[in-house]
């Protein structure tokens, strides 16, 4: 099948399709794009703005195309070594990383390399010492979220015995003790 453009910008901006020259680059994580929409597109993952409204389940999206795929189970993006099939282009890319190894994100600090940024982002936190997850009964900070996840366990499922300075989890209610003012 050929394509046909009618203006010469239109063909150059599809020509980078196939170069994989990205052009435009996010200020914010510096991800770049091969088209202007998509870098539009992607901001809104800066901003949480969601300006479209499934008319299916009436949840708001950032790129109502791709929520629609949550509905009608399309993955039109394909990996050409083991078939895994995907439902976006990008994450598509981040599997490919499975298969090449390929870490693309290196610590400035320590040069250690990450498959996502993400990864990358939370690395930089020992680096950093930011612990921005705290814990609002407690007071407590994490680096990572998962970590406050597990820790407010200990407050709802779980009391605490101290025994020989270590702390052993029971999955029992254990009596509170209120302490007795004379």
């Amino acid at each position: 099948e050929e394509n046909k453009f009618a203006q010469a910008s239109r063909l150059k901006r599809h020509q980078n399709i196939h170069t994989g020259e990205k052009p435009y680059q996010c200020v914010q994580c510096g991800k770049s794009f091969a088209e202007a929409g998509a870098l539009k597109i992607h901001k809104r993952t800066h901003t949480g703005e969601k300006p479209y409204q499934c008319g299916q389940c009436g949840k708001k999206a950032g790129a109502l195309k791709t929520h629609k795929r949550t509905h009608t189970g399309e993955k039109p993006f394909q990996c050409v070594q083991c078939g895994k099939t995907f439902a976006q282009s990008s994450h598509l890319i981040r599997h490919k990383r499975t298969h090449t190894g390929e870490k693309p994100f290196q610590c400035v600090q320590c040069g250690k390399h990450f498959t996502l940024a993400s990864n990358l982002k939370t690395h930089k936190r020992i680096h950093s010492g930011e612990k921005p997850y705290q814990c609002v009964q407690c007071g407590q900070s994490f680096a990572q979220a998962a970590n406050l996840r597990r820790h407010k366990r200990t407050h709802t499922h779980h009391n605490t015995i101290k025994l020989d300075h270590k702390s052993v989890h029971t999955p029992v209610k254990m009596p509170v003790f209120k302490p007795m003012f004379c």
